[in-house]
């Protein structure tokens, strides 16, 4: 083949040309990129910029409890670094004199720093120190004539948690970067700390106003504390909502962390228990058993079950059941299943529904899902489906004694409501209001009701059958006396994470409560997980439901049974103070206010010493009783 006659010379020339100029324009680029400075370099001083502006242009909103009182608030801390060869220059041992003091730290600390960095361009000397701090170092540095080529402070975004760990995993942490890490800080960011937009101009946050209670907060975890010691429990969750709007009042998980301190925290203080763990209930759930059953018609308030003190069944396939009870009640209604926690009654009620019709009637209420509240890493719990593998004959009766099936305390809670409300859940929430940085409401928490789940008929019939089990049955150390309340309670193995199964030591008890039961306002639910000793829920967990609904109830000024009422008009008549009359002793003055006292400085006969500031009398000389005698020095002891 002759090569010559098939490729022409010119467009030859041409494309060795333009291969040549495309060969030198990329060595040219390449040679560029490699004597320029690295390109992590060039990303980090670029990102040092971005975050500064952002720093400088986001003012980040602030968390609160409903009443204004503040749980998360903006402020600055700073980055103080130096220059070691600087430093040198202008004498090592004074400056190290001239800042350890205000950094808290000794003169030698700052002198070995500077050493060991002395061939460094730039050395931090202390991380994120407060303003009050940064404030104090500053002018000692500029007294001192410290100036930029010396020392820097690096300005980074922070947050002040006033509260230290009052809600903590509610309301959750920021990082360093400005951005939340856990909590409202985390699921809220977007509204907290807005991006910025093309013009760059200042950003401010909104303020988020939570539906807790500060002050109830305070008081509710007081009373977990205490349970939490007297049980040697491992941990605790302790949520109370408003039954009628679905807003979490308070929100407790034992053990919690310091917010102002949370890069210390265990693992097991960072956990949100009552949202993101999932557990076995045990007896509590009966109560959306027979509530279920009920609606479905399949069971009636007068039928009666025969308990044995244990469930037996064998189905066709030659598979045995086999359930334990507590004891052998006899003849029973589901009213009395419920105040004993019978296990055989509601195992046999559980055979007279198919078993799709119980599941589904389950999910109604909102187990297996997710409750949607405002919060990070809520688990959806776990409602097993019939062709699942391990479906089994014992499935069914055992779900509805509050086994095989996993919750969430949100879910307990969410579930709650529609007992509470006729047969109406109300969506659970988180957040009350939110204002702009003038305080101008931009959103306001309104009622966010579901579909009904329940005839209300049912629902009544439920919440009786909770007042009858604190009245009489397993709760009655939750019993309040002067105001209705309904109960439950249970006591559940917990799952042997190590061999499998079910461990023989691990428990968990819990309970419901749903207060005033003619008119539901408060739903309270507490789990102590592990408790050493006593783990029956009746003994260790419903004397904490007496005293948290207490709490809630003397907080919120509810009205309680036969408090005592008076009509009044209003006009208050104060008597005159009666005449103090001397006879031939001293009298009795203990208890006496100053201006009771003032006619006596006008005898002539007696000296009155006055002693103290304080606003009653508490002491005297000479003492009661003793004779008068003419020209008598009294000395009066005010407190």
């Amino acid at each position: 083949m002759q090569v010559n006659g098939y490729i022409k010379k010119w467009p030859m020339f041409f494309v060795l040309a333009l291969t040549s100029v495309f060969s030198l324009v990329v060595i040219a680029r390449y040679a560029v990129i490699s004597f320029s400075e690295p390109a992590s370099a060039v990303s980090t001083s670029t990102r040092r910029e971005l975050t500064k502006n952002t720093i400088e242009s986001v003012h980040r909103g602030s968390i609160l409890d409903r009443n204004g009182k503040p749980l998360a608030v903006a402020t600055n801390f700073y980055h103080f670094g130096v220059t070691p060869s600087a430093v040198e220059q202008k004498n090592s041992k004074l400056f190290a004199h001239t800042v350890a003091p205000i950094l808290n730290e000794k003169e030698s600390t700052i002198l070995r720093i500077l050493e060991d960095n002395k061939d460094a361009s730039f050395v931090y000397l202390k991380k994120k120190i407060d303003q009050s701090t940064y404030d104090e170092l500053k002018r000692a540095c500029d007294r001192n004539g410290y100036n930029s080529s010396v020392v820097r402070f690096d300005r980074i975004p922070g947050r002040v948690y006033p509260e230290n760990g009052l809600a903590s995993q509610l309301v959750g942490f920021m990082g360093a970067d400005g951005n939340g890490l856990a909590g409202i800080e985390y699921s809220m960011q977007d509204t907290l700390s807005p991006m910025i937009g093309e013009s760059g101009e200042e950003v401010q946050g909104k303020n988020i106003y939570l539906t807790i209670d500060a002050n109830l907060q305070s008081q509710l975890e007081k009373v977990a504390t205490e349970a939490m010691e007297s049980t040697q429990a491992a941990s605790l969750m302790l949520v109370a909502a408003d039954a009628k709007n679905g807003e979490i009042l308070s929100y407790i998980s034992y053990p919690s962390v310091n917010l102002n301190d949370y890069t210390t925290a265990s693992k097991e203080e960072m956990i949100d228990r009552p949202a993101a763990e999932s557990y076995e209930p045990g007896s509590v759930f009966k109560i959306f058993t027979v509530a279920s059953l009920l609606d479905e018609g399949v069971i009636s308030p007068d039928d009666k079950f025969v308990c044995d003190g244990i469930y037996e069944r064998r189905t066709s396939s030659g598979e045995r059941v086999q359930i334990t009870c507590l004891g052998s009640h006899g003849s029973i209604t589901a009213r009395d299943a419920l105040k004993y926690s019978c296990n055989d009654a509601l195992a046999q009620m559980s055979e007279r529904v198919e078993s799709e019709v119980f599941l589904k009637k389950i999910r109604s209420f909102g187990f297996g899902s997710k409750t949607g509240v405002e919060l990070p890493g809520e688990t959806a719990g776990s409602v097993r489906e019939t062709n699942d593998r391990y479906w089994s004959a014992r499935s069914k009766p055992t779900i509805a004694i509050g086994q095989e099936i996993a919750v969430s305390a949100l879910q307990m809670i969410q579930a709650a409501t529609a007992i509470a409300n006729g047969g109406v859940p109300v969506q659970l929430t988180f957040i009350h209001k939110i204002t702009d940085e003038k305080d101008v409401e931009e959103f306001s928490h309104e009622p966010v009701l579901k579909e009904r789940v329940l005839k209300e008929s049912t629902a009544k019939y439920l919440l009786s059958c909770m007042e009858t089990v604190a009245q009489s049955g397993t709760g009655t150390k939750a019993s309040l006396g002067d105001i209705s309340i309904g109960v439950k309670t249970g006591t559940a193995q917990m799952a042997d994470a190590k061999n499998g199964g079910y461990s023989t030591t691990d428990f968990l008890s819990n309970c419901i409560a749903v207060f005033p039961v003619e008119n539901p306002e408060i739903i309270l639910y507490i789990v102590i997980e592990k408790a050493k000793g006593e783990t029956y829920a009746g003994r260790i967990v419903a004397p904490v439901i007496n005293k948290a609904a207490n709490t809630i109830i003397d907080h919120l000024g509810m009205s309680r049974r036969g408090a005592s009422s008076l009509a009044h008009s209003g006009k208050i008549s104060i008597p005159k103070d009666p005449p103090i009359t001397f006879k031939d002793t001293v009298p009795n003055f203990k208890g006496f206010s100053k201006r009771q006292i003032l006619p006596l400085f006008d005898r002539k006969d007696i000296h009155i010493k006055i002693v103290g500031d304080g606003g009653w009398v508490t002491d005297q000389k000479p003492a009661p009783g003793t004779p008068i005698t003419g020209n008598m020095e009294i000395e009066l002891v005010f407190k």
